[in-house]
């Protein structure tokens, strides 16, 4: 059996501060990791609905983002299924809304890859500055760390440079 076509992707728009943790983490990985044949990685940012190509191509998809999910910030999250619906909580966000749209938009064409979102709870989604919250960077190696172990549990391997 052939190992599954996994896309890791980095969404989030880095100028509003923790908002953008997701597009760090991608940056960081390209910096640090090489990863087996079948792992694409990717900053997808706030491209949306252009991201819908990478998406059919892929039999897994894992996200890496900023997720509101009520607890303190810097707080880490794994979301699949239904739980998706939480790394939606960006009412004003760029990016949010088409993620699942764009899945939706998937089974449509009768190839919906499998997803799991890495989320890290945000201090601050609002204000303009390019660098996370403290607590955001304090946290940020232990989500990493998970969505590197996530990695392996989906089928893809990392190897650091």
């Amino acid at each position: 059996m052939d190992a599954p076509r996994i896309l890791l992707l980095g969404v989030g728009n880095i100028l509003y501060s923790d908002e953008g943790v997701g597009v760090h983490a991608a940056n960081y990985l390209e910096k640090h990791y090489t990863f087996s044949p079948n792992v694409t990685l990717m900053e997808g940012g706030v491209l949306g609905k252009l991201l819908m190509p990478q998406l059919l191509d892929a039999d897994r998809v894992l996200v890496m983002d900023a997720v509101l999910g009520g607890e303190k910030p810097g707080s880490i999250y794994r979301l699949t299924d239904n739980s998706l619906r939480k790394s939606l909580g960006f009412s004003d966000s760029q990016h949010q809304v088409d993620l699942v749209d764009i899945l939706i938009s998937c089974d449509l064409t009768g190839h919906r890859p499998e997803a799991v979102v890495i989320g890290m709870e945000p201090e601050d989604w609002k204000t303009l500055q390019m660098e996370m919250t403290p607590v955001v960077q304090q946290n940020f190696q232990r989500f990493i760390d998970l969505i590197l172990r996530e990695l392996v549990i989906q089928g893809g391997e990392a190897f650091p440079k």
